[in-house]
């Protein structure tokens, strides 16, 4: 435990880099999954092609073999990636074409008469997208987006075999300089530290997701009657009338 205390200054600079890693990851893999996503129901037919080879590339290969690709194949293309820039254009590049995949089946859940009552309202294509379409799929991806992101952050410990000094390689370096010095290894104490902080915070990822599909159930549900009130009333004038 006293080792644990002393290296927690060297901790939490790993533990910063997971989480720049973390974050900016999910925030490229949110914005490429909902734009593959949109693509993959277009119109266009050569959109839903493109769409369909990214997703089934990118989800066939394993993460680890993704990650060891970018960052040993990119100088063969004349691009020097340093480790944590490889290993964001690989988790980027995995957790989209699986996020895409949650978002295509959000939008294949939406009945068909919601797109076409749209486009007899007069609404274009954008519009029915942004107004009609996409408000639908937030609640139903909601906790299957949770589990890639979980998944996402769980997986920047991999960063740490092309060299990225996160919150895992910072917990190696420590059991590493201390078995050295010691002759013997606090293997299980720190990597046991480590295991509790990636629970703390994929834990407390799901809470956040259950509050907030509540808050949205919720939302929806105050919503409702006011949109029903009208069809309702109706309903009940005709009766009154005779």
């Amino acid at each position: 435990m006293d080792l644990i205390i002393e290296s927690l200054p060297l901790l939490g600079k790993g533990l910063v880099v997971t989480f720049q890693l973390a974050l900016s990851a999910l925030f490229l893999t949110t914005i490429v999954s909902f734009a593959v996503g949109i693509a993959a129901v277009s119109r266009f037919r050569a959109l839903r092609i493109l769409s369909v080879i990214y997703v089934e590339v990118f989800r066939d290969i394993p993460l680890v073999v993704n990650l060891l690709f970018v960052y040993f194949g990119a100088p063969l293309v004349g691009l020097s990636l340093d480790p944590f820039a490889a290993a964001l254009v690989s988790f980027t590049s995995w957790g989209s074409a699986n996020g895409a995949e949650i978002i295509r089946g959000g939008f294949k859940s939406i009945p068909k008469h919601q797109r076409e009552s749209a486009v007899a309202l007069g609404m274009r294509p954008a519009e029915t997208m942004a107004l009609v379409l996409l408000p639908q799929i937030l609640l139903p991806i909601l906790p299957a987006f949770t589990g890639l992101f979980s998944i996402l952050i769980q997986s920047t410990a991999l960063a740490t075999m092309v060299g990225a000094t996160e919150f895992l390689r910072t917990a190696q370096i420590i059991v590493e300089r201390t078995t050295m010095m010691t002759g013997m290894s606090p293997a299980f104490a720190v990597y046991g530290f480590v295991l509790c902080v990636y629970f703390v915070i994929c834990f407390s990822l799901n809470l956040l997701t259950a509050w907030l599909e509540r808050r949205i159930a919720r939302s929806r549900s105050a919503h409702r009657p006011a949109a029903e009130a009208p069809a309702k009333a109706a309903e009940i004038k005709p009766a009154e009338a005779t």
